[in-house]
């Protein structure tokens, strides 16, 4: 079933090879609840959904030109070699064009297209994933923690009451999916309710902060974010909502925990957290595992709800998203204990 009638003028115009400046013989695209993402050739664009979900507003040109601008800088201290270039989409006579002189009339970023074969997400599907290849990732996000901006701006987002506003929002966002297949009444109030009682433990939170662990971190730390190549890239980071970035450590690394419990990779999630403990000298950041875990699992089934709530994406996305949402959701009810 052919969806292009549901796509913007400028995206349809990009599905055709002709569109770029270099070879791009099989134009694919890829959508987020947030993105329009085209794969052409050796490089990929990204292009920001003109969308506003309160936490994220991308509702005008100008916010998502300045968001495709942070987009490139925040990712560049992870890996300057992919993200190449701001890129326009201009209104021409015959239609559009990038980087014509024409109107603009979408910003975008253009990136360098990664092996398929060493995204993660891909490396787990083939049963591949192994102790060295997290070795070598943690390697990587040791002296990024390390480096990352701290400040008492940035430390203020480590505070109990300010970890709840992300928690807090992500259940009224979700109140009304309850009992509609993904989420049932039960998970929602033992999820919510254990969630609110380790928030009230408020010292546990001012100690990581007074310990320096809230950084300008990167705050979507999992697989689909990591390719395994000729060396590490991490890239997509959150740019577009600060309170989403600046957070705990403990928050990011135990995202990818999470990550690996979901893929049943419960071993190396767990050498994962010792190896950055160790390595990191962070001894506190088991205290925090668990909770973080529990949110970061909590939004990744919100954002399936979101996206099979959209009505561009067709109904084998739809389907996936659901089923996804539901075994999201019971990964954060068994961290919830």
């Amino acid at each position: 079933m052919d969806h292009r009638h549901n796509l913007p003028d400028f995206i349809a115009a990009l599905l055709r090879p002709e569109a770029y400046p270099h070879p791009a013989a099989d134009v694919r695209l890829v959508q987020t609840h947030i993105s329009f993402v085209l794969i052409a050739g050796d490089f990929v664009y990204k292009f920001k959904k003109p969308v506003d979900f309160g936490f994220l507003d991308f509702s005008t040109l100008e916010r998502r030109k300045r968001c495709c601008e942070q987009e490139l800088l925040l990712n560049r201290r992870l890996c300057s070699e992919i993200y190449l270039d701001m890129v326009k989409v201009t209104q021409e006579n015959s239609g559009f064009a990038l980087n014509g002189t024409g109107n603009v009339v979408e910003y975008g970023v253009k990136m360098a297209r990664m092996p398929e074969e060493g995204m993660m997400i891909n490396v787990i599907k083939a049963g591949k994933l192994d102790r060295e290849q997290i070795d070598a990732i943690v390697d990587r996000l040791i002296p990024f923690y390390q480096q990352a901006e701290r400040s008492p701006e940035i430390d203020a987002f480590g505070a109990a009451t300010a970890v709840a506003v992300n928690i807090l929002e992500n259940f009224s966002q979700t109140e009304g999916f309850i009992g509609k297949g993904s989420l049932t009444r039960e998970q929602f109030d033992r999820i919510s309710s254990w969630s609110k009682a380790f928030l009230a433990q408020e010292n546990r939170f001012n100690q990581r902060v007074a310990g320096g662990y809230i950084r300008d971190g990167h705050g979507d730390l999992y697989s689909a974010n990591i390719c395994i190549a000729d060396k590490i890239y991490i890239f997509d980071c959150i740019e577009f909502n600060q309170r989403f970035r600046y957070c705990d450590v403990a928050s990011d690394v135990s995202f990818l925990a999470m990550d690996l419990d979901f893929h049943g990779l419960h071993e190396l999630s767990e050498y994962c957290i010792d190896r950055f403990s160790q390595l990191s000298g962070d001894s506190g950041l088991r205290g925090m595992l668990n909770f973080y875990k529990c949110y970061r699992a909590y939004v990744r089934g919100k954002i399936g709800l979101f996206t099979a709530a959209d009505p561009a994406v067709d109904e084998a996305v739809r389907k996936n998203c659901t089923e996804a949402a539901a075994k999201y959701f019971a990964l954060a009810e068994s961290y919830a204990v």
